[in-house]
């Protein structure tokens, strides 16, 4: 076994200890921990800003992408927006030690289920660091020993986050950062399985699949976010435009912007027009289907790989359907199964897209950008699964839990 290895394994066996140890936590005493984790990250955020300045200086001597150094990039805003975020996880309910059901045999045995910890999570995932954060608390929170598995491009950033947050107190090695960044160690946390109880992967592709080849453990995927938006008949246009740009454009580089346009092609010719002006107004290319291209002619032409591209960039797909049943049926056969949205004022079309669209969220007239742990009120995530089992939509403090069944009784035997 090579010395990284071996580091990931002892990592592995110290994150086991630490699992028991936060499970003895009150919700109090583990409230307690995450105020000082954002204290912490409050008072160390000029060595964060330092830290993070390396990584953006590599990053562009590599070459990524605006969008790509806008998901690096800390600053004082989003280094307090990081610290909030712990704290509002302190203020949310402990999942933990609630009972989800409870009910008495005609034995006289009383059995409940009760929610627990997961136990050991491993987190793999790339290019923003305040999921160092988010994970960490999440983790913690929910009595889970994390052990976290950055990329290469936010190293130093990562270090830093995970510094700060081992100020405060929390048992020893309740959360642990992979100081490695070689591929080798991805392989390493996968096959873990005698100390990781379950992996989530958050990233690229190529990344989800390396982990869920290597995995000996369960894995929670989040894929791809190829979100689109289905402008009805019944739409309003006002509304649609709205809606499409802030989807598009208010943050491009997430898995929840959107990134194909489906119109119904009797407001084809209505809407095309003033979407595209918005659009563009906003830096954004627009790649349209044959259809669309003979209402603008100056779309540069989709091909088939567009429609299962997800751009993370100021790039907007855009194709005419026939009918609300052609727009599910191209969601279904091209998305992600992340999040799809309608804009009508047809209550029946749009319950039936909600019905049909196989998504972990479907909105009616909302924009894809409220897919978000954040914003459903679950305080920070740990991602958006895309999975069925066992977690699916954003992953807050309920999806990192499991249950056990808590039997009591007075002597029954079995005859």
């Amino acid at each position: 076994m090579s010395t990284l290895q071996e580091t990931i394994h002892q990592m592995g066996k110290q994150a086991r200890a630490a699992s028991y140890a936060l499970a003895q936590l009150s919700a109090d005493e583990k409230n307690e921990i995450l105020r000082a984790m954002a204290a912490s990250i409050r008072s160390d955020a000029a060595n964060l800003l330092e830290a993070n300045a390396l990584d953006l200086a590599a990053g562009k001597e590599k070459g990524l992408s605006a969008a790509m150094l806008d998901r690096l990039m800390l600053n004082e805003a989003r280094i307090e927006a990081m610290a909030a975020g712990i704290d509002q996880v302190a203020t949310l309910p402990d999942p933990v030690g609630q009972t989800m059901d409870a009910w008495e045999r005609p034995n006289g045995m009383r059995i409940e289920q009760i929610r627990v910890p997961i136990g050991t999570i491993g987190i793999i995932y790339e290019s923003r660091p305040n999921v160092t954060a988010d994970a960490a608390v999440l983790c913690f929170k929910t009595g889970n020993a994390t052990i976290l598995r950055g990329g290469s491009e936010a190293i130093h950033s990562n270090l830093a986050i995970a510094e700060a947050l081992g100020k405060a107190g929390a048992p020893a090695h309740a959360i642990q950062l992979i100081p490695f960044t070689d591929r080798e160690s991805v392989a390493a946390l996968a096959g873990m399985d005698k100390w990781l109880d379950l992996i989530i992967p958050r990233g690229g592709k190529g990344l989800i699949e390396t982990v869920v080849s290597l995995a000996r453990m369960p894995v929670i995927k989040h894929y791809d976010g190829i979100c689109h938006l289905f402008v009805d008949a019944a739409a309003d246009m006002e509304m649609a435009v709205s809606l499409t740009l802030n989807s598009k454009t208010q943050k491009c580089g997430v898995c929840n912007a959107l990134e194909t346009l489906l119109v119904h092609h009797e407001v084809a010719a209505e809407f095309l027009p003033k979407v595209a002006t918005a659009l563009r107004s906003n830096g954004v290319e627009l790649r349209g289907c044959e259809q669309s291209l003979t209402i603008l002619p100056d779309l540069i032409p989709a091909t088939t790989d567009d429609w299962e591209t997800e751009y993370l960039d100021l790039i907007l797909s855009i194709k005419v359907v026939d009918s609300l049943d052609a727009a599910v049926a191209h969601i279904n056969a091209h998305g992600s199964h992340h999040t799809d949205v309608i804009v009508t004022r047809d209550e029946a079309n749009a319950e039936q897209f909600l019905r049909s669209v196989d998504s972990a969220c479907v909105f009616h007239n909302v924009s894809t950008r409220f897919a978000d742990g954040g914003e459903f009120g679950f305080g920070a995530e740990i991602g958006i699964s895309t999975d069925k089992l066992h977690a699916r939509g954003p992953m807050g403090l309920r999806e990192l839990t499991s249950y056990q069944y808590r039997v009591r009784g007075n002597g029954q035997i079995r005859g």
